[in-house]
């Protein structure tokens, strides 16, 4: 009888079915088994991140078409902001302008707004408003629209 584990593992135990092949198949399942594992990790790491989905909750559509169409329509050198649904009205004492640069507090955290995130057009509603985004490298401003400051 021979040691099978000192003979490098490579030969069959002597009770082992003749039609098993212990190394080729099983380095195989490993590698596939491992393949499968960072495939489902990706995958929900995709699904789980938060890229800041536009959503349209639709609170202007019957109320005032007009205002509605205005939000959609609002852009910035960023891109598109979306629609109202999307951004966040702020208090006066939520944001500053210094130096013709602005800033906000979000969440208790003073984020500088690029210049390329500010709305130039008129606002028609007065109120500040603000498209925060959230995603793996940070908060970052889409877009901000500053108020009467009242």
């Amino acid at each position: 009888m021979t040691n099978w584990i000192d003979s490098g593992g490579d030969a069959l135990p002597p009770h082992a079915d003749e039609n098993i092949r212990p190394n080729g198949d099983r380095r195989r399942a490993v590698r596939c088994k491992t393949r499968l594992s960072i495939s489902s990790a990706i995958l929900l790491s995709v699904l789980a991140s938060d890229v800041g989905t536009a959503r349209d909750r639709g609170q202007f559509a019957n109320a005032n078409p007009e205002l509605k169409a205005w939000f959609e329509s609002l852009k910035s050198g960023k891109g598109p902001c979306c629609s109202e649904a999307d951004g966040t009205a702020i208090s006066d004492a939520d944001w500053e302008s210094r130096g013709g640069h602005y800033r906000v507090r979000i969440e208790g955290e003073w984020v500088d707004v690029p210049e390329e995130a500010v709305i130039t057009e008129p606002n028609r509603v007065g109120r500040t408003m603000v498209w925060p985004i959230r995603g793996y490298l940070g908060l970052t401003i889409r877009c901000f629209m500053p108020g009467s400051m009242t």
